[in-house]
């Protein structure tokens, strides 16, 4: 199979929440994905919070996964205070917010593409610190982000409770 990466437009919100939905209800261990709802989703893409990507089957233009970049600020959720970031630098993390793939799409290396080319966005946009969470457990997505060069710098508990390995990856 072949895939098209495309920026996401603030209409795609709900096609990508659904998959988001999707890929959740199909996960055995779900405490690894924090999900994504519409309502979040519609607010990173029409209030310029960050940035989506798509990934599109090429043949069938079927949705095959979906990325999500979010631009946190000075905002209490900036994973860059939880690694002690200087207040000056907080402005400059990007947050590589969340990858989900449906299941028949997996082994594709969709979420490594997707983090590519979101990449090569936010460099351009100035960012410096891409920042990520990952369920300690979730090998996959862990190895796939450490792959790209991001590194390990906490394990917390973020999001209501849930383990996670805080990872960064400094750009220029």
């Amino acid at each position: 199979m072949e895939f098209r990466i495309e920026k996401a437009l603030e209409a795609d919100y709900r096609e990508m929440a659904g998959l988001i939905q999707k890929v959740w209800d199909s996960l055995a261990n779900k405490e690894w994905f924090a999900a994504d709802n519409a309502e979040y989703t519609y607010g990173i893409l029409a209030e310029g919070k960050g940035l989506g990507y798509k990934a599109v089957e090429a043949e069938t233009g079927a949705l095959a996964g979906v990325f999500m970049v979010t631009f946190p600020g000075k905002d209490e959720e900036n994973l860059g205070y939880d690694i002690g970031l200087p207040e000056k630098e907080l402005d400059l993390v990007a947050h590589m917010d969340s990858a989900a793939i449906l299941p028949e799409y997996r082994g594709n290396h969709l979420q490594y593409q997707m983090m590519q080319e979101a990449e090569a966005d936010l460099r351009e946009r100035g960012f410096r610190y891409l920042m990520c969470t990952v369920h300690p457990e979730n090998s996959y997505s862990r190895d796939n982000v450490l792959r790209q060069g991001y590194e390990v710098m906490a394990t917390k508990e973020k999001y209501g409770g849930y383990l996670r390995d805080i990872l960064m990856k400094q750009v220029r």
